[in-house]
């Protein structure tokens, strides 16, 4: 199967970025081939399209299995294996946020709350555990707002982010308001 200039730019960048979303090259490139086909593909048609060897292929569909981001699709009368993505593009987004929460941050917390249990022996100790708690309670927030985010539709949450720059202004109102409301 042979790519347009269009797909094919898209395809080489989605591996480009894949190191920097969690996944090698080839997984990212196998992601966005699978993301721009409107038939499921089999591991030789990916493997003929990127020209990478069928071992690699199998190893990054497990990898995006893994990740929830693609499943097996079934062709009436052929033994083979079909791979398609696991839902719109909005949901890829919802599951590579999980995923990486689950793969970055949790283990992260799981550090912090750790580190935070022993009492300080000292001054440069108390600063230290003083950072890392400001740390867990900026994580946790944007994992409790991540996680409500995550709930939300993808109609929901194209209507979140149309506000935009509006959730700022709204914001400053509040502040406002309850800056008027304050006693002197």
């Amino acid at each position: 199967m042979k790519l347009n200039p269009t797909a094919e730019n898209f395809v080489v960048h989605f591996g480009e970025m894949g190191s920097r979303w969690g996944f090698n090259r080839t997984v990212g490139q196998m992601l966005a081939l699978l993301v721009i086909h409107s038939e499921p593909l089999n591991a030789e048609d990916i493997a003929e399209t990127l020209h990478v060897s069928r071992g690699n292929v199998s190893m990054g569909l497990k990898e995006l299995q893994s990740w929830r981001l693609v499943r097996v699709q079934r062709v009436h009368g052929d033994r083979k294996d079909y791979f398609t993505v696991s839902g719109s593009i909005w949901e890829l987004a919802q599951t590579v946020f999980e995923e990486r929460r689950k793969r970055e941050i949790e283990p992260t917390l799981s550090v912090l709350r750790s580190n935070l249990l022993d009492e300080p022996k000292s001054d440069e100790e108390a600063f230290a555990q003083q950072q890392m708690s400001d740390l867990l309670t900026l994580l946790e927030q944007l994992t409790n707002w991540a996680q409500q985010l995550n709930n939300l539709s993808p109609g929901q949450l194209q209507g979140l982010l149309k506000l935009g720059s509006g959730v700022g202004k709204v914001l400053d109102l509040k502040d406002r308001i309850i800056g008027q409301s304050k006693p002197d």
